[in-house]
């Protein structure tokens, strides 16, 4: 019967104006403590119709045994790496990832961080405030203009960064084991279709835009960063276990990679690294390429409809 109200279960943060939405027509249990509480989270999604998660709930195994009203699970993010998609499919439940809305936070980090590695100036705050003059020092940054842009992965996101980095005069190449070089998409965005070996020897500029499934773990191991050009700059908004994160801190360390800008990492929360101590011109961040008080606006009010809809009988 339609205006049955059901128990709506989000475990992770969720903006505001997004929870208020689906209250007003669900029974809503909002923790982010949730997802660190594993008996109470399995305790609770026995009774929910309806699952909300980022990337941290590992929605298989026990969680997913548990979910025998459940419907549809609704992703804040794109990546389903933490869902057992086919078992909940098996299940009958629906997963609804964000599509599309997180990829101007993802594509302006990219372009961020490539101008920052390498301009290489910005770290200069305390010894020009202390009274030295590191000038000559940080006078050969180099400019993103005329350089070469690599997508590894040529989805929404990598279209999107394609389309800025463009604008500021870059060249952009791409890889996409699932498109042909005949794929729409390279024409619409100006952008060359490369092999990843041939990519990887030209872009001034890597960035991944991948899921981690089989096909692309390690895909960046001590081989393949050897492989860059001499000086170029990686750049890891995707998954960890793409990256071989001690062989990156290496390059750094030997000055063969020219910077390197890791927001995910192959355990999560990144514990204490020792091999990243010291490397020059490295940037890590935890897990928030994609995360902006505009960007989760938008992810919210996206699952907070789509969850709305798919609970409709």
């Amino acid at each position: 019967m339609a205006g049955i109200m059901k128990r709506i279960v989000i475990a992770e943060f969720m903006d505001a104006a997004a929870v208020a939405q689906l209250r007003e027509r669900h029974d809503v249990l909002y923790d982010v403590a949730l997802v660190d509480d594993g008996a109470r989270l399995y305790k609770e999604a026995k009774w929910a119709h309806a699952l909300i998660v980022r990337n941290r709930t590992q929605v298989r195994g026990e969680l997913l045994d548990a979910l025998t009203q459940c419907t549809v699970v609704g992703r804040l993010g794109v990546g389903l790496d933490n869902i057992d998609v086919a078992g909940c499919e098996a299940r009958g439940i629906r997963v609804i990832p964000a599509t599309g809305a997180n990829a101007l936070s993802v594509a302006e980090y990219v372009i961020a961080s490539a101008m920052l590695l390498l301009r290489g100036a910005y770290g200069s705050t305390a010894a020009v405030a202390a009274g030295r003059w590191p000038r000559n020092a940080l006078s050969n940054g180099r400019e993103l203009a005329g350089k070469t842009l690599g997508l590894v992965g040529f989805g929404a996101i990598g279209q999107l960064t394609a389309r800025l980095a463009q604008a500021l005069g870059m060249r952009t190449v791409a890889f996409d084991a699932m498109m042909d070089g005949s794929h729409p998409a390279f024409a619409a965005t100006g952008t060359q279709p490369l092999g990843l070996d041939a990519l990887v020897a030209q872009a001034d500029v890597v960035s991944l835009h991948v899921p981690l499934v089989d096909g692309t773990r390690n895909l960046f191991h001590a081989p393949r960063i050897a492989a860059m050009k001499g000086g170029a700059v990686l750049v890891n908004t995707s998954r960890g276990g793409i990256v071989d994160e001690a062989a990156v801190a290496l390059a750094l360390r030997e000055g063969r990679l020219g910077g390197a800008a890791l927001d995910v990492f192959e355990a999560e929360p990144l514990a204490a690294s020792p091999h990243f101590e010291g490397c020059p011109n490295l940037l890590l961040t935890p897990h928030i390429a994609g995360v902006t008080a505009e960007s989760n606006e938008r992810v919210s009010s996206l699952i907070a409809q789509k969850v709305l809809e798919a609970l409709e009988p």
